[in-house]
């Protein structure tokens, strides 16, 4: 009996500060609540950058002007954004169309020499799809004169071509109000697309949602 109470007693005995599973379990216990500490502290961690003060089209020229500075949680993605450490050249110009207050990301900005298309005029008195805004992608088909005074079969002459403006004035077709929007077209496609707007064709629209993948 006297040594079974002995055994006892021996495990029921406080541990020492010396024993190392202790130890161990302190270290464990303290880099946890230090790995808890920082994934707070980053988690609320915000960084200046810009954002498009009005929207921003293609083509445009940029300045720091042209930008308001917010403070954002951005984490790991937060060199893809423009911000206030970054230098613009003095050709700097909107390559991509950036909506008003959109946080603006650095491959929106470009320099004039890799601007390779230009916004051109489209005109259209037929109601465009509601999806056809500014930023969006359409499909221009063009349809020629024949010479019987109607049209040739239309063709698709500016496939995924992006909507730079859109604006509704009036005049005299159809209703009395048509439908300018600004598409933009590449210089190698710009010939092309004037030439038949020149020779009065009809031009049609139609959105294509694919093209912005």
């Amino acid at each position: 009996m006297a040594l079974e109470a002995q055994g006892q007693a021996a495990r029921l005995s406080k541990p020492s500060w010396k024993d190392p599973r202790l130890l161990i379990g302190i270290l464990l216990v303290l880099a946890s609540v230090a790995g808890v500490v920082a994934l707070v502290g980053n988690a609320g961690k915000t960084v200046p950058v810009y954002a498009a003060k009005d929207a921003l089209v293609v083509g445009q020229k940029i300045t720091p002007e042209s930008f308001n500075i917010v403070h954002v949680q951005l984490g790991d993605v937060g060199g893809k954004y423009l911000n206030p450490e970054v230098v613009l050249g003095e050709n700097s110009v909107a390559v991509r169309m950036v909506p008003k207050g959109e946080l603006v990301a650095r491959s929106s900005i470009g320099q004039t020499d890799a601007l390779d298309r230009k916004p051109a005029p489209v005109t259209v008195s037929e109601p465009l799809p509601k999806e056809v805004v500014v930023g969006s992608y359409v499909d221009v088909w063009v349809a020629l004169p024949d010479e019987r005074n109607g049209f040739q079969a239309p063709v698709l002459m500016l496939p995924g071509a992006e909507v730079a403006a859109l604006n509704v004035a009036s005049g005299s077709l159809g209703s009395g109000k048509y439908m300018q929007i600004m598409v933009l077209v590449s210089d190698a496609q710009m010939p092309k697309f004037l030439s038949a707007v020149a020779n009065k064709a009809k031009v049609s629209v139609v959105w294509n949602p694919g093209a912005a993948q």
